[in-house]
């Protein structure tokens, strides 16, 4: 057994048996997978979806989520993914742009995310996106 897997297994041990909250931060997607029951999705330093881990990994809603998750490398060749890659380029962190912080990626990209940035709205029981285009109005 690999260092790392000892180290998730023993994540998960103390967090049973002390009743731990981890705050986990990682780029790791399957780590994350792995070790979360929540997970929080960010872009550019704002959260995007927040979702019960096997939400997020199943049925991911915010188009920078869905692009995240399809990303996952698929270890079985015959079981290839379509990806949609997302087009232009990641904009500065320094100098983010106004509005949704993803509207110059976005596939989904409306006016209004040029001019605001949307707000957490749960669309599903216990989960939350921000994007205009996913909003019940």
């Amino acid at each position: 057994v690999s260092v790392r897997a000892q180290l998730l297994n023993l994540f998960k041990d103390l967090q049973k048996e002390f009743d731990l909250t981890y705050l986990f931060i990682s780029h790791d997607l399957s780590v994350v997978e792995c070790i979360s029951d929540r997970v929080a999705i960010m872009y550019l330093g704002k959260i995007v979806e927040l979702a019960p881990t096997y939400k997020i990994f199943k049925s991911p809603l915010h188009p920078y989520a869905q692009a995240l998750i399809e990303s996952v490398p698929i270890p079985d060749p015959t079981k290839r993914k379509e990806r949609a890659p997302l087009s232009g380029e990641v904009p500065s962190p320094v100098n983010p742009p106004a509005g949704c912080r993803f509207h110059p990626r976005c596939p989904l990209a409306m006016d209004v995310c040029k001019k605001e940035e949307p707000p957490m709205t749960e669309v599903e029981k216990d989960h939350y996106v921000a994007c205009f285009a996913l909003m019940k109005r």
